[in-house]
């Protein structure tokens, strides 16, 4: 079960909140914290700004879904249509599957998990969607790492509009700031693929580990990773960066010459998407985290995993991402048959954007089917909530096969 072996790597899906760089380019502001859950009794439970990883079981749910009361977002608003979503209701209630020789229905999955919203989407009509703890269809909740995958398919969109002429241009071309660093020989390709050879520790728990001293402005940001050393040839080796995705982010920034909330609006979120999305900022009028927190409906999620699985087309023909983007994009890179860019990869050819906490949005384009679940686990990551993700999964998958 491939949930199994990436509990690790789950682990360094997504936080670095505080570390993370701003960038000022001119671009529109768009600085807004709007579409938030009502002013309830959620309100004294949020948690404290900068101790995401630390705030208590009581705290997550009303914070994960309530991201821009505590942090400053940059709004994305959908527009008056959005990919139809028709529903064909599946009975799932007799799905099961076993761990460690006990077995767990979907009430018992919710319940261990901390599962607050689960979709099914399959043959492009919803199967199964049930929530729990409060939220509903209309409840922003936060991504996380998904967020990395929407940026990748950002960098197709820029591929596509001729913004990046190409992803084997070193880094350089639009961060002139590392030229003579470590990343002087470092493509767009190989950040994406997370594998610049460049020295990083991703450590949480480490004080000193780069993630937990590297934040600070765009410039301070790009000071410290000029400084790092290199310690392997690059595109050689997958080490995962949650600096380098925001070196991606920046990049983007750079070459689009716009917010990565604003381009995400236009290009994939208006003609796409059901409801309104925030993207968690650096800081007030700051950059976006090129690595964290798109917050966005349940229904919303299951679209981005059609849009990606359909190769990055509007429902009215129109082809947002570069020709065989998505393709590329789920090819295991030389650094790692598990990863591709800034998306996991599975058994060929599924696909998934997966987000700590239990953040995950799978794709299995052979069965044309999409899975999301939002969740609460009590710790970040850990076996004994993934192995229960991919079990469900599973289950879940084989049942429509019988039902079909």
């Amino acid at each position: 079960m491939w949930f199994m072996s990436t509990a690790r790597s789950i682990l360094v899906v997504g936080v670095a909140a505080l570390t993370l760089f701003s960038c000022s380019n001119g671009a529109e502001d768009r600085s807004v914290a709007p579409a938030v859950e009502p002013a309830d009794a959620d309100g004294p439970l949020l948690g404290e700004p900068g101790r995401t990883l630390f705030w208590t079981a009581e705290q997550q749910i009303p914070s994960y879904r309530n991201y821009p009361r505590i942090y400053p977002t940059r709004s994305i608003s959908a527009g008056d249509s959005s990919l139809p979503l028709a529903e064909r209701s599946v009975d799932l209630t007799g799905v099961s599957y076993e761990i460690e020789g006990e077995t767990f229905d979907l009430d018992g999955f919710f319940e261990h998990n901390r599962v607050v919203g689960l979709i099914v989407v399959d043959d492009g009509a919803i199967a199964y969607e049930r929530y729990a703890h409060g939220n509903d269809r209309d409840t922003r909740w936060v991504s996380y790492s998904i967020a990395k995958s929407v940026v990748s398919l950002l960098v197709g969109a820029a591929v596509r509009d001729g913004f990046i002429e190409a992803i084997d241009a070193p880094v350089t071309d639009y961060l002139p700031q590392l030229r003579g660093s470590s990343y002087a020989d470092v493509t767009i390709r190989h950040a994406l693929q997370m594998a610049s050879g460049v020295r990083w520790n991703e450590d949480y728990a480490d004080p000193e580990s780069d993630v937990a001293t590297s934040g600070g402005s765009t410039l301070d940001r790009l000071r410290y990773l000029s400084g790092l050393p290199r310690v392997a040839a690059a595109g050689s080796t997958f080490n995962y960066n949650t600096g380098e995705t925001h070196l991606v982010g920046a990049v983007l920034r750079a070459a689009i010459g716009n917010n990565l909330s604003t381009y995400l609006e236009h290009e994939i979120w208006r003609p796409y998407m059901e409801s309104d999305a925030t993207w968690l900022l650096v800081q007030e009028g700051g950059a976006e985290h090129g690595g964290c927190c798109i917050s966005a409906t349940l229904r919303d999620y299951a679209r981005l995993g059609l849009f990606a699985m359909g190769g990055g087309t509007l429902p009215g023909g129109t082809e947002v991402l570069a020709d065989g983007w998505m393709q590329e994009s789920t090819t295991p890179s030389p650094g790692s048959e598990r990863y591709g860019f800034l998306w996991w990869l599975g058994e060929a050819p599924v696909f998934r954007g997966i987000g700590i906490y239990g953040q995950t949005v799978w794709v299995d384009p052979a069965r044309d089917l999409v899975i999301v679940t939002h969740s609460a686990w009590p710790r970040a990551t850990g076996r004994e909530f993934s192995v229960h993700t991919g079990g469900v999964i599973q289950a879940i998958t084989q049942a429509l096969d019988g039902a079909s």
